[in-house]
């Protein structure tokens, strides 16, 4: 099973996250990048995303595993549509399954991050004005660069008082 995909139908959510299940797993996290209406003050009427797909393809499958090693995660998934999209709908969405919350939270973001930096996925806008416009899609902060590699912290009770 990939865990990285592209899709030009609308991203089936509960699909999508059925692989993640996992007895193992005590939290889960997931992303959702919906297309607003609005960028850089400009009115936005819709998206279009196109892809080199079998570079983003492979490129997608990196990053995945690069967030289950860095992580510890037990699974992680994610879908990127392409074509064209309209106001509110689903652009792109991504779950990790793991023992721990923050691993899930914290993988989650490296992939979001990692796609947006590395991807050959383009957007083109498209504005209510009739104009369209290809934007940058690497414009993500860099945070978790800083981040130290999974580590196994061990649980620890919180004083009260």
């Amino acid at each position: 099973m990939s865990r990285f995909s592209l899709s030009d139908r609308a991203i089936d959510v509960t699909a999508s996250r059925a692989p993640l299940l996992h007895a193992a797993a005590g939290g889960f996290s997931s992303f959702e990048g919906w297309v607003r209406n609005h960028n850089d003050g400009r009115e936005v009427d819709g998206l279009e995303y196109e892809a080199y797909e079998e570079l983003a393809l492979a490129e997608g499958e990196r990053i995945m595993q690069e967030a289950i090693d860095r992580y510890g995660v037990l699974a992680a998934s994610c879908v990127h549509r392409t074509g064209n999209l309209a106001i509110g709908d689903l652009a792109v969405w991504i779950g990790v399954s793991s023992a721990h919350r923050d691993e899930a939270f914290r993988a989650c973001r490296y992939i979001i991050d990692e796609i947006k930096h590395r991807l050959p996925i383009w957007k083109k806008e498209h504005y209510l004005s009739g104009e369209t416009a290809w934007v940058a899609c690497s414009h993500t902060g860099r945070a978790h660069e800083h981040e130290p590699p999974h580590t196994h912290r061990p649980h620890r009770e919180k004083a009260h008082g």
